[in-house]
């Protein structure tokens, strides 16, 4: 289904409480594939960012705010008042903001391996990446991304979970891309310490491998947040949610179904 060229499916019991799925860079909604076979006690939104998978590309250069917009607008559509919102990577960065602009339309946060404040360093490495992304496209970024974002035994072990995230990656358009790039790269300021503070119950997950969206910065968003839940994956990088769908889905159902149901 489309709705304002914005691909998107829900499924799930017309009355229970609505869950968004929001992807990270470069991906689409079908990365949430391993998770909503769990979620059968609720109803579940998940859809394409502006320019990804289905949906049609931005016009200019959107912001942080007009992907939060994005998924306003579909709830509009929907005639959903009120969800809880689960965000991965940049689609962490779109959760906060949107719970930052919709305070009572947001239900629950979920925030998996996402970023808070950038040392000079870090934010160097990722505007070399844009820089890259930039100059080459996908191409130039995605066998380093598949080390940064899975370990050494999944890189070895899964060629089929490397080839499907290597599609994934390089069925992106590079104008497109690098647009929604330089929103993770350059949108985390807007959403560091909101004030007033974030009230809504939220779980912030990361793995301990995960350099890009390290524990550290979990524990950053956590800390801003009153009675943050933070969940620290031992042994596990950046696409923990493809690589050991249990260890993802079990804290994140677990936390949805203790503060929805």
């Amino acid at each position: 289904m489309t709705f304002n060229g914005t691909a998107y499916d829900l499924t799930g019991p017309e009355d229970a409480p609505v869950v968004a799925l929001i992807h990270g860079l470069g991906l689409t909604r079908a990365v949430w594939q391993w998770l909503i076979p769990e979620l059968t006690n609720f109803r579940v939104l998940t859809y394409d960012l502006i320019g990804h998978g289905q949906t049609a590309p931005p016009e200019g250069q959107p912001t942080l705010k007009d992907l939060s917009d994005q998924l306003a607008g579909l709830l509009d559509h929907l005639d959903i008042d009120r969800a809880a919102v689960v965000g991965f990577s940049l689609g962490g960065m779109i959760a906060r903001r949107f719970a930052q602009d919709h305070r009572d339309r947001t239900t629950a946060l979920v925030v998996l391996h996402s970023a808070h404040r950038r040392t000079e360093k870090q934010q160097g490495a990722i505007l070399y990446r844009l820089a890259q992304a930039e100059a080459e496209g996908p191409e130039a970024t995605v066998e380093l991304a598949l080390q940064r974002w899975y370990t050494e035994t999944a890189q070895t072990s899964r060629p089929d979970l490397m080839d499907l995230t290597r599609r994934w990656l390089l069925s992106n358009r590079r104008e497109v891309y690098v647009k929604l790039y330089r929103i993770l790269a350059h949108g985390v300021e807007e959403i560091v310490a909101p004030d007033p503070p974030l009230t809504v119950p939220t779980l912030v997950l990361t793995g301990d491998e995960d350099h890009g969206n390290n524990p550290a910065m979990s524990m950053a968003i956590a800390g801003e947040i009153p009675r943050a839940r933070l969940v620290i994956l031992k042994g596990l990088r950046h696409m923990a949610l493809a690589e050991d769908p249990p260890a993802v889905n079990r804290p994140v159902t677990a936390f949805l179904t203790e503060v929805l149901l």
